[in-house]
């Protein structure tokens, strides 16, 4: 691959059942060091996407490169649907199985990554006994034997309650930045899905739509000032004579400012007004909201 800063490169990607055409024409790039997200509706195509990427499957026409040895043994780790636990198991034999299934005969880093994935404790109880997000860590954890440059997930946080999402986020990212992995992950959760990655690809019908970074998405939307006051019609008239573009916003007793606006001046023109200002607060397009713009419809992503 030409560009030494990107890992993966999809080009015209299609894939086909039969008849059924799954992706059509996919072209996207993933850079070194990036968390790349891909977001889409069940049945966009994306899961084909990441097996295409990991080599469960082959496309039915268009290339993928590497910007590195794809033979080379563990390059790339993958979570894809459920993990590929041994049950009746401990963690350490799982990751010690896992080894075995790489041919790498030197598994003295087991206790090192049991640890970054905070099992280190786990003993000789069995993955049986263990939450879905002890099961979704130890998962991840045998996707990284073998240090791999690019890591696959998807849907880690499914189902998961809050506390087991902020430890996978928070695992995802040490992951990115102590071990320096490029990591690719699709999530219901475009919430936390957007804490997460540095750039995103959409797809809509087995095609990506478009591909943003996350400063793409923050200055897509118009950024909006919120102004909860005792006194609506007073401050809109100050703000509208002052030249501030607002309008009474539908909730009762709120003011919607458009545009960037300095908050202290604002404060200083409703106080100037006699009127009282219990709450202010900026408003800008996130994640949700983009993909919305982009393809319609409800989430589902």
């Amino acid at each position: 691959m030409e560009d030494s800063s990107i890992l993966f490169k999809a080009t015209d990607v299609s894939k086909s059942y039969g008849g059924h055409h799954v992706l059509k024409n996919v072209s996207f790039e993933v850079k070194k060091g990036s968390i790349y997200g891909l977001v889409g509706k069940n049945g966009a195509g994306k899961t084909t996407i990441m097996r295409i990427m990991t080599g469960l499957q082959y496309p039915t026409s268009g290339t993928v490169e590497y910007g590195f040895d794809r033979k080379e043994i563990g390059s790339i780790g993958a979570l894809v649907e459920t993990p590929s636990i041994y049950m009746n198991k401990t963690a350490r034999e799982n990751l010690k199985f896992q080894f075995i299934n790489l041919g790498i005969s030197d598994d003295s880093s087991i206790d090192d990554t049991l640890k970054f994935v905070g099992l280190e404790g786990t003993g000789r109880k069995k993955a049986a006994k263990f939450s879905l997000g002890m099961r979704q860590r130890l998962g991840i954890a045998m996707a990284i034997v073998g240090d791999p440059k690019m890591l696959i997930l998807d849907e880690p946080i499914n189902g998961l309650d809050p506390q087991g999402i902020i430890q996978i986020r928070d695992l995802l990212i040490r992951l990115s930045r102590e071990k320096n992995i490029t990591i690719v992950i699709s999530s219901h959760i475009l919430s936390e899905l957007s804490k997460l990655a540095t750039d995103f690809a959409f797809v809509e019908g087995g095609r990506i739509v478009k591909e943003a970074t996350a400063e793409d998405i923050e200055n897509a939307g118009e950024k909006l000032l919120v102004v909860t006051t005792d006194k609506t019609s007073d401050l809109l008239v100050a703000l509208v004579s002052n030249g501030y573009n607002a309008e009474q916003n539908t909730n009762p007793g709120k003011i919607t400012i458009h545009g960037s606006v300095d908050i202290a001046a604002i404060a200083s023109l409703a106080s100037g007004a006699g009127c009282a200002v219990t709450d202010m607060h900026n408003v800008e397009t996130d994640l949700e909201s983009y993909f919305v713009g982009l393809v319609g419809g409800e989430t589902h992503a």
